[in-house]
């Protein structure tokens, strides 16, 4: 699943602990934060959300993967984080958070899955976003290099009844338009897309692996390149992105973890950059709150590799210090903030059985 978890987390097993302990581990810890409260469960992989102009909760989910293979069609992902298989098992779902219950907006979407010895980490649908009343979604888990035949990544629209349409080909993007500094020893061919957002029409969506920003037209499917990270910030996987004012990127970095190492970029209408925060570490997610507050989702706050209760969410406040939030979730992988003001958070985003997928509601404290 996406560079984050690529070949250095080969060595630690830690997705085999995640799946047994991940459920009771959240818990255990839930028990013990009276902030923090499980708003839906039964979820594939859980990643980006947002709330729709219908009041519901929508969320991507990564799927289950699948076991068909390309091998020798095409350029594949080096071991150990290649070969992918795939499968058609991702899915976006429609939340109501008042009772928890959840509804299939559309499913049968691309998923895949790493080697089995890099724990056989999933990707799928990467996040969602609505431009007016109309959804469009980010897949990730697509394209040869990742099993799947006549696929590829790219963002879709969906239309009544539960049907989509592809109109825009981010890996054929990628191929045509390579960026500056490629990271040659982790690299995937169709990329590996992570979070987007609407804003004035258009849709943005950032790759953490090549490291870029790029914005696409609904209306047409034109693709254009706002940012190349990799040309000034190299392989530091850009992955949460949010919009206040300007656009505000965190990223990963890659692993093994180092506490501290991540950090906030602010951009602006022209493209231009400049560290904002620094400090972070994991950074999955962004959002910001009505008094103009920047919430950080951080998927695992301990030094070495990912483990279950190490994920939290910090305010970085205007003097620059950072303030916890919440603690003790378990690989969370995005957040928005809700029509009540506070934030939803997808738990529970990889390495566990399927169906183990939680959202989280964090209230948020004046």
């Amino acid at each position: 699943m996406l560079s984050f978890c690529h070949r250095t987390v080969l060595r630690t097993g830690w997705t085999a602990a995640l799946s047994v302990l991940a459920l009771a581990c959240f818990n255990t810890l839930l028990a013990q934060a009276p902030n923090i409260s499980v708003v839906a469960s039964g979820l594939l992989n859980p990643r980006g959300l947002k709330f729709g102009p219908d009041g519901h909760l929508y969320v991507a989910e990564g799927g289950t993967g699948g076991s068909l293979a390309t091998i020798g069609t095409c350029e594949q992902v080096e071991p150990p984080v290649g070969p992918y298989t795939g499968g058609f098992t991702a899915r976006i779902s429609r939340i109501n958070v008042s009772n928890g219950a959840r509804a299939t907006v559309v499913d049968g979407l691309p998923s895949s899955q790493t080697s089995p010895a890099l724990g056989s980490a999933v990707s799928g649908v990467a996040d969602v976003a609505f431009v007016g009343q109309t959804l469009y979604a980010l897949l990730a888990g697509a394209g040869c290099s990742h099993g799947l035949f006549d696929t590829t990544n790219g963002v879709i629209r969906v239309d009544p009844g539960g049907s989509w349409t592809l109109i825009a080909d981010l890996s054929a993007f990628q191929r045509a338009h390579p960026v500056a500094n490629p990271e040659p020893g982790d690299f995937e061919p169709d990329g590996t897309w992570y979070s987007m957002l609407a804003t004035r029409g258009n849709l943005y969506a950032v790759e953490p692996n090549h490291g870029e920003l790029v914005e696409v037209s609904p209306a047409t499917g034109a693709i254009k390149r706002v940012v190349d990270f990799s040309a000034s910030q190299g392989h530091i996987v850009p992955t949460a992105l949010a919009l206040h004012g300007n656009f505000y990127v965190g990223n990963l970095n890659t692993f093994p973890i180092e506490v501290g190492s991540s950090k906030i970029l602010k951009i602006n209408p022209s493209g231009a950059l400049r560290v904002d925060a620094t400090g972070l570490t994991t950074v999955l997610g962004l959002a910001f709150d009505s008094r103009d507050r920047m919430y950080v989702l951080e998927s695992s706050v301990a030094a070495g590799f990912p483990a279950p209760g190490n994920g939290a969410v910090v305010r970085v406040n205007a003097n620059g210090s950072v303030e916890a939030i919440a603690t003790g979730l378990t690989v969370p992988t995005g957040m928005t903030i809700g029509p009540d003001g506070n934030l939803y958070v997808s738990n529970i985003g990889y390495g566990a059985p399927p169906g183990a997928g939680q959202i989280a509601r964090i209230l948020i404290a004046d």
